[in-house]
């Protein structure tokens, strides 16, 4: 069952904030210029998200296909979300300036909030853009953001791209469109925690504990 939007939690604010600081550096569209910015969809997107987030709780079936990770191993999607530790789950493209910059932040930052017990969580980001998202880029787009061990970037072909998203109801028909997205599983169970929106790390720590309360 879908939550119903909720108000800007105290802990978002900051996000917001940074969101709009992002959206005021990167300039805006005038209106007789509307090819000048061909994020400003993706920044509209942005404001309207930056102050809500929408929790819900969904199972998803996920397609038996191969994906390519940052090293250049072909993985099969079943063992990049292994099973035996809780998993976040984003959707990035490396040449995103707006919603992708943030989101991996927050997956830094969360990351960072974990400390020792960062081996224990699997964090997992998934190109949109695999015509363009190499998995040398994935290396370098990665490295920005201190990605430790326990997190990989995939990509693949462009119908391996889709089909997951597809999978996680994160498919928005092109990169420009897509939306602030976190999902989070407990090992071995089948429900996903979704959260549509800017969820800061904060809340990302308070899903997670909530998880490890439901494994005992």
């Amino acid at each position: 069952m879908t939550a119903p939007l909720r108000p800007l939690h105290p802990r978002l604010r900051p996000l917001a904030v940074a969101v709009s600081l992002a959206l005021t550096l990167a300039g805006t569209v005038r209106a007789d210029e509307p090819a000048a910015d061909p994020h400003a969809a993706h920044r509209a997107m942005m404001q309207q998200q930056a102050s809500q987030v929408r929790r819900s709780e969904v199972e998803y079936a996920l397609p038996d296909l191969k994906l390519v990770r940052q090293d250049g191993k072909t993985v099969a999607l079943k063992d990049a979300l292994s099973e035996d530790r809780p998993v976040l789950v984003n959707f990035i493209y490396t040449t995103c300036t707006t919603i992708c910059p943030l989101s991996s932040q927050v997956f830094a930052q969360f990351q960072a909030k974990l400390g020792g017990d960062a081996a224990k969580v699997q964090l997992v980001s998934f190109s949109i853009d695999p015509e363009e998202d190499t998995p040398a880029r994935l290396v370098e787009y990665a490295k920005k953001f201190h990605a430790g061990a326990n997190w990989n970037h995939y990509t693949g072909t462009l119908g391996a791209s889709v089909a997951v998203q597809r999978a996680f109801d994160a498919y928005r028909g092109d990169k420009m469109n897509h939306g602030p997205l976190t999902l989070m599983r407990a090992a071995h169970s089948t429900t996903w925690v979704r959260l549509d929106g800017f969820a800061s790390a904060d809340d990302l720590m308070m899903e997670y504990h909530g998880l490890l309360g439901h494994q005992h």
